[in-house]
């Protein structure tokens, strides 16, 4: 199936960001996709060669610090350019970060100050015709801003932090859960366990806030038999989420370090690579199975590492390294899709066509945490909360 020539697909699809509930209408893009001879397929690259990968992430970023979710379109998540700052930050580029958070406190009040508060989860990479507030996106944005403090040892954005948890903090129910934000007619989003979990790291300290979201939790989404959270406990087909389990354990204090064997009954599986046709090895978003979530498969690396795990970190890496990509765009640059095999989102939804052959953001930052042996969420974990409220011990 590889050719030895270039081709043009007109895409006309969907594109979502790693929060695996929310799907957006991605404007019409034209992808230049490069098919290798056989002698020519991607193969990887050595661990301790990153410049291409990097190289890759800089060009994303355009002048008014927004990255696109992947080269050659109109589509921006603030979600992947939250994770995009925290990894600017961790490789002590703060003025980088600076760029893509900047953004953001500009817009603070033409956007936040509207709607009844948050920040657009999509725009286009003007940073203009946003759409939907979306609880799990905010939060990351937060995680950005705290992490930049803490390295800057300033509180340059205290404003939009305090802002991002007031409202974060507005979206609590009365049972404990979180809606998931807003859409743009004012309905509020169902509430969403990873989003969930997400907000209760962004939020600092343990208060009644956390507190109420754990019981929600414990009574709501917890599996007593799997000793797990799930994602969606009322569809017997798409109970679980390979992202729920992996936030589960670097997220929340003393969870138990075998809830991540759950994974590979419930996720693992082996697809063929669209452009490099090598058989890799990975998790899936639910248990259909049908693709590889490299994405997901990274945060699953970084989870094995917070339990120490190494091994099996490693061997995770090893097979994502197998789905490189070179940059259509520019030489000496490659990244990671976001799946490895065109097929299914969670639940039943279509990927965009383009998920399995164009480098990926959120895939390629979440692949060098691993490499580095960084876990974000690390710096909202450490809650000072009592024992009791650990649901999940023995």
């Amino acid at each position: 199936m590889v050719k030895k020539y270039i081709f043009y697909v007109l895409i006309v699809g969907l594109a979502v960001s790693c929060q695996k509930e929310e799907l957006v209408t991605n404007p019409v893009s034209m992808v230049e996709t490069v098919l290798l001879p056989e002698e020519e397929k991607n193969s990887g690259i050595e661990r301790n060669d990153t410049e291409p990968i990097l190289n890759w992430i800089d060009h994303l970023q355009a002048t008014n610090g927004l990255l696109t979710s992947s080269e050659n379109q109109d589509f921006v998540s603030l979600y992947d350019n939250a994770l995009a700052a925290i990894f600017f930050i961790q490789q002590g580029e703060l003025h980088k970060a600076e760029s893509v958070l900047d953004f953001f406190a500009n817009s603070i009040e033409n956007e936040f100050g509207i709607d009844s508060g948050g920040f657009y989860q999509f725009r286009n990479k003007a940073g203009e015709n946003g759409s939907r507030k979306w609880l799990g996106d905010n939060a990351w944005l937060l995680m950005a801003i705290r992490h930049y403090h803490q390295a800057s040892n300033s509180q340059k954005y205290a404003l939009m932090a305090d802002k991002l948890e007031n409202w974060i903090r507005s979206l609590q129910d009365v049972d404990g859960g979180l809606f998931g934000g807003y859409n743009e007619n004012g309905t509020a989003i169902p509430k969403v366990t990873e989003g969930i979990l997400t907000a209760y790291n962004a939020i600092p300290g343990y208060d009644d806030f956390h507190k109420n979201i754990l019981h929600y939790l414990q009574n709501d989404r917890w599996d007593a038999k799997l000793q797990n959270l799930v994602a969606w406990p009322d569809n017997e087909s798409y109970t679980n989420a390979l992202d729920v389990l992996a936030l589960s354990q670097s997220i929340l204090s003393d969870f138990p370090i075998n809830s991540l064997d759950a994974a590979d009954t419930l996720f693992l599986t082996s697809q063929t690579s669209t452009l490099s046709g090598q058989e890799v090895t990975g998790y899936c978003f639910d248990e259909d199975k049908d693709v590889i979530w490299l994405e997901g498969t990274a945060q699953m690396a970084v989870a094995f590492q917070t339990i120490g795990n190494q091994e099996k970190s490693q061997e995770l890496l090893t097979q994502i390294e197998k789905t490189f990509i070179r940059s259509f765009e520019m030489n000496s640059a490659k990244g990671i899709p976001y799946v490895t095999n065109h097929g299914t989102n969670y639940g039943a939804t279509i990927l965009w066509d383009h998920a399995d052959i164009t480098p990926a953001l959120s895939s390629t930052v979440w692949y060098l945490f691993a490499q580095m042996n960084f876990n974000p969420l690390l710096l909202g974990k450490q809650k000072n909360m009592p024992e009791a409220d650990k649901f999940w011990l023995p």
